[in-house]
């Protein structure tokens, strides 16, 4: 198989993930599992997986959701299953390639409304008085005013206990 990009991969299915409404959480823990496993196994053509390790890392329990939902995902052309009978071979599984370039992806932003996207952090003074080392006249609280912890509750003293008690008296 050619080589897979897994950021392109993901990206891509998820995009088909969110425009396909016939798919539920399960489908996609299913296909992610799948997906995680296919990477184990480098990307090969086809692989072959245990029902029981699947369902394990997609938090299926119940075996007629799984085989539900795999064959769903088979027959929506998300992957190719073919199903063993055989307990010690496992079933065949083809995952499908879901980009279509192999250009290096760029991103390409375009914000609806056109709103300029400003940094917040060149004109603000206290970026520039970090930036030119002048902690004294930026706007950091004082180190001592920071060790007071200050109560939650106004009448509770967070156990800071001022009184010194006798446990020797009963309460």
């Amino acid at each position: 198989m050619k080589e897979v990009n897994y950021i392109k991969h993901l990206n891509a299915v998820f995009i088909q993930f969110s425009k396909d409404s016939r798919l539920n959480p399960t489908h996609i823990s299913l296909y992610m599992a799948l997906f995680q496993i296919w990477n184990n196994n480098r990307f090969t053509e086809e692989f072959y997986v245990n029902r029981d390790e699947v369902m394990s890392f997609s938090k299926i329990g119940s075996n007629t959701t799984y085989h539900r939902c795999i064959k769903e995902l088979d027959s929506w052309k998300y992957l190719m299953y073919t199903p063993s009978h055989n307990p010690f071979r496992g079933s065949r599984i083809k995952m499908f390639n879901f980009w279509t370039s192999d250009k290096q992806a760029v991103y390409q932003y375009n914000p609806k409304n056109e709103q300029a996207l400003v940094s917040i952090y060149k004109d603000n003074k206290l970026y520039k008085d970090i930036k030119e080392g002048d902690f004294k006249n930026s706007n950091f609280k004082d180190s001592k005013e920071d060790d007071k912890q200050q109560s939650t509750s106004p009448n509770m003293d967070n156990l800071k206990v001022s009184k010194n008690k006798n446990y020797n008296e009963p309460l």
